[in-house]
């Protein structure tokens, strides 16, 4: 008790209480511009740390990243294009929120839910970091596997009407992933002699083209100046209505958002899963769990409560084992990893005997930071938001010009604008035809995970596939994935029946 009243003392100090205020703003800004994530805010901000005490450097950081995994989600509503890695499933039902004129609701949802998902976190980390760091330890490669199972369970909800061709357009995910050098063997995989495809296709810039470049295409093309179309003009007269969602709309979503808050802690608690994968799965269990699974897509708000909840719990999940076993819960807190070290603290169980106001001060700096976000982040919400205001012609040349910046600033390559033009043209064909660009990315991003996983595991079991469902955790996610998976399909079918 006594730690936590100096802990609590330490962060309530003007000096300290300030950096974490310009700290989860800092982030907010940064997860909000595409192609500065998280990781690349803390590591513009790790310089400024080094004159200070190593409790407020930590603290500051950890703002940081709070204010980064909630930012992404502003970009994502507004222009489709998702800020960080993190918001991907938040463009699902945001920007279709954006699209139909709520706009300000959709980011009143998405603020509001990382808020409780940071909440959530903290205290998750403080109450019972020793035994979730111990639970983290159990998963090995099949478990990894089925988790990214889990995520790709979901492609049957976004599909939309069009199952088969959702299941394609998944499908060509996964094959585009197998691009690059063969993490097993080392032998090149589809590289056409291109030195540029030997490090594989990023998702990054391929997203920035898919969702976002594509969707000016389609605008275009729909000949914007001449139809006039509402769905598509974001600028007419009436349309953006900026009303944030009040507290009773929240309290009404509270299953999910426990329930994504639970997932995002869980998940950010197994190294290396991070934000990303929290969020895909439960928005996919948002939409199987939910008595109209057919508005997810269109501007269901329980479609952004769940991945934002989800991806800020799992900031305080991946803190447990990057504090308690010295191995990061995520790319992101790899780098506040690395500020641990360049303050003198090693991280490992050790930590929290030689360190104990640390654990409650960053427990605490997740709060506050998160309640920041529920206040601040709607100012920055608002201001973001009036964007949507100009001329589509500006808007459309603002879109594309934010995505070219996104896509070179994540390896400063000129080959991932190429390539994020490609996929923009990827993404007009799939829009055209029907094809579901959502589930496409879901395929390439957990594709990597799913088929290193899977080959591991065959390595580690002698070539028998006995281990995915002899180990007790692994069978229970195949079995949640599995029902994931047929159960909106049995809706439907139960529905024509």
């Amino acid at each position: 008790m006594n730690n936590f009243i100096q802990a609590m003392g330490y962060v309530a100090h003007p000096l300290n209480f300030l950096l974490i205020i310009v700290g989860t703003l800092f982030g907010m800004i940064c997860g909000a511009l595409p192609g500065v994530s998280s990781s690349m805010a803390i590591i513009l901000l790790l310089p400024f740390t080094y004159s200070m005490e190593p409790v407020t450097a930590i603290v500051t950081l950890v703002a940081v990243y709070v204010g980064g995994a909630a930012g992404g989600s502003i970009s994502a509503i507004l222009l489709k294009i998702p800020g960080t890695p993190e918001a991907v499933a938040t463009t699902f039902d945001g920007h279709p929120m954006a699209q139909n004129g709520q706009a300000g609701k959709a980011l009143g949802i998405a603020i509001s839910a990382s808020s409780f998902g940071g909440i959530f976190s903290a205290f998750c980390m403080v109450v019972a970091a020793p035994l979730l760091a111990s639970l983290a330890l159990r998963f090995q490669s099949a478990e990894y596997l089925m988790l990214a199972l889990l995520g790709l369970s979901c492609i049957t909800s976004i599909g939309g009407k069009d199952q088969l061709k959702a299941m394609i357009a998944a499908v060509l995910g996964l094959l585009f992933s197998t691009i690059g050098i063969d993490p097993i063997n080392g032998v090149n995989r589809f590289v056409f002699d291109q030195p540029f495809l030997m490090n594989g296709i990023s998702y990054i810039p391929v997203m920035i083209g898919v969702f976002a470049v594509a969707e000016v295409y389609k605008t275009i093309a729909e000949e914007y100046g001449k139809k006039k179309d509402a769905s598509s003009d974001l600028t007419a007269a009436g349309k953006i209505n900026m009303e944030m969602i009040k507290l009773v709309e929240m309290l009404r979503m509270w299953k999910t958002l426990v329930k994504s808050s639970i997932i995002g802690t869980i998940i950010g608690i197994i190294p290396a899963a991070g934000g990303s994968i929290a969020a895909l799965v439960s928005y996919g269990e948002a939409v199987r769990s939910s008595k109209t699974p057919e508005k997810f897509g269109k501007g269901e708000p329980e479609g952004i409560a769940a991945p934002e909840s989800a991806n800020n719990a799992a900031v305080g999940g991946a803190m447990v084992p990057t504090m308690v076993l010295g191995i990061p819960g995520s790319p992101t807190a790899a780098v506040i990893m690395a500020a641990f070290m360049i303050h003198g603290l090693r991280p490992g169980p050790l930590l929290l005997k030689d360190q104990p106001i640390l654990l409650y001060s960053v427990f605490i700096g997740l709060i506050l930071a998160s309640i920041l976000l529920f206040a601040g982040g709607r100012f920055i919400s608002r201001e973001f938001a009036r964007v949507l205001k100009l001329p589509y012609p500006l808007l459309g040349t603002l879109i594309i010009a934010l995505g070219v910046v996104g896509a070179y600033a994540l390896q400063n390559s000129f080959y991932d604008v190429l390539i994020m033009f490609a996929f923009s043209i990827v993404g007009f064909l799939f829009n055209h035809y029907k094809y579901s660009s959502s589930a496409f990315i879901l395929g390439l991003i957990l594709g990597g995970i799913a088929e290193n996983s899977l080959r591991k595991q065959l390595i580690i079991g002698d070539g028998s596939w006995m281990g995915f469902v002899t180990r007790p955790i692994s069978l229970a996610i195949l079995l949640i994935a599995l029902l994931g998976f047929f159960y909106p399909m049995l809706l439907k079918k139960k529905a024509k029946a």
